[in-house]
């Protein structure tokens, strides 16, 4: 690690001759607070009549905004913090903060198991007092920067398939934690770990035959496994005919009853107790209900651009590790956003993953925000020349 770390402070002080610091990447920065704060006008009004069924009618809305006014001020302290010194050594030639990071979103994924609070059957939230938050949104950061760090370290290794194998044995205990304790989560890790070894590899032969596996153990996992993720398939096989689609086929509802330019923010029907969750996962039935077809256009193609940028970033990142940092919190929203609009339009079978910035959810806006700040930490290292 020392090695590495003299090797890029010779790159860095040879390029400072020549080049300069450029800050911000402000389109990333605006866009990304502009999704966040529509999130919040469509959580009242999807959530409006639950919360006032509940005591208030800005119940969803403070909790939102707290975990938005947080995470804001978590993106800008990360994002004036140098992505390099996660790399640092620390307590010794062989540890830093990437590991430790990654420790402790194993332990905190062990206490769930023993002290965690359950809602809605499932255990997977962590109560410290003064907040609840999903260990599981930790494990995404950790897996990010740890894996970016093992590819950095070894990119040559990722030619083969034991080097790929290697990162996903280091990152299986963490995986496993999560798959016992939510599914949806343990998917959107795996795909940011795969994601990440996809782009730093420079073979993708072995990957197709990995993903031929995954879907054959998957599938085995459903079919043999807990009784409600095969019933999640029939589901999804059958719509129109399963008595137990009421979410899906309201959310559908919602979607058709919208046309082109909707009913008008505020005036959804299918929030009215109809769609389940409507101002979580469901969001975006309601969206297209309230705002039509040119506003799910609208918000697909700001995630579009949003991803662009990010893209931009990662191209222009000054090391590898850099790069790979964008590339993890890219994949994490990509999947997210494929996957939730992918649920509620009937595309994909039914899994509990929120929209980006948008659902209700003040752990996952938080860090999601958090990660930005890592990418606006790599925009700042971004040297042009003069």
């Amino acid at each position: 690690c020392s090695k590495i770390l003299k090797r890029e402070a010779t790159f860095l002080r040879n390029m400072s001759k020549s080049y300069k610091i450029h800050n911000y990447d402000y389109v990333l920065l605006f866009m990304t607070i502009g999704i966040a704060v529509f999130g919040v006008f469509m959580i009242y009004s999807a959530g409006y009549y639950t919360a006032v069924l509940t005591g208030s009618q800005w119940r969803y809305v403070t909790q939102q905004v707290l975990g938005l006014g947080i995470g804001v001020v978590g993106m800008i302290l990360v994002s004036g913090i140098d992505y390099r010194l996660f790399i640092k050594p620390i307590f010794g030639k062989k540890i830093n903060f990437v590991y430790l990071v990654y420790l402790a979103a194993i332990i905190m994924q062990v206490a769930v198991l023993f002290v965690g609070v359950e809602k809605n059957g499932a255990k997977r939230w962590l109560n410290l007092g003064f907040v609840q938050f999903q260990p599981s949104e930790i494990s995404k950061i950790a897996a990010i920067l740890f894996v970016a760090y093992a590819i950095y370290r070894s990119r040559q290794s990722l030619d083969h398939f034991a080097g790929f194998l290697r990162v996903m044995l280091f990152m299986g205990p963490s995986i496993v934690l999560i798959l016992v304790e939510n599914m949806s989560s343990a998917i959107i890790v795996s795909g940011i770990v795969v994601g990440m070894c996809f782009v730093g590899s420079r073979k993708k032969l072995y990957f197709a035959v990995c993903l031929v596996l995954l879907i054959c153990g998957g599938a085995c996992y459903i079919f043999l496994g807990e009784g409600f993720r095969a019933e999640r398939i029939d589901i999804w096989l059958h719509v129109e005919t399963n008595e137990n689609a009421h979410q899906i086929k309201q959310g559908l509802y919602a979607i058709a009853t919208g046309g082109v330019f909707g009913k008008g923010l505020g005036r959804s029907i299918q929030k009215l107790s109809y769609v389940p969750e409507a101002h979580n996962d469901m969001i975006f039935s309601i969206i297209c209900e309230e705002l039509g077809l040119f506003g799910a256009i609208a918000i697909i193609l700001l995630f579009i651009l949003l991803l662009w940028r990010c893209m931009i970033i990662a191209n222009n990142a000054p090391d590898l590790y850099g790069a790979l940092i964008v590339i993890g919190v890219m994949a994490q929203i990509g999947l997210q956003v494929i996957i939730n609009i992918g649920v509620v339009t009937n595309t994909l079978p039914n899994t509990g993953i929120p929209l980006p910035f948008i659902s209700y959810g003040g752990t996952s806006v938080t860090f999601l925000l958090c990660e930005v700040g890592l990418i606006l930490s790599v925009s700042r290292s971004i040297k042009f020349k003069r």
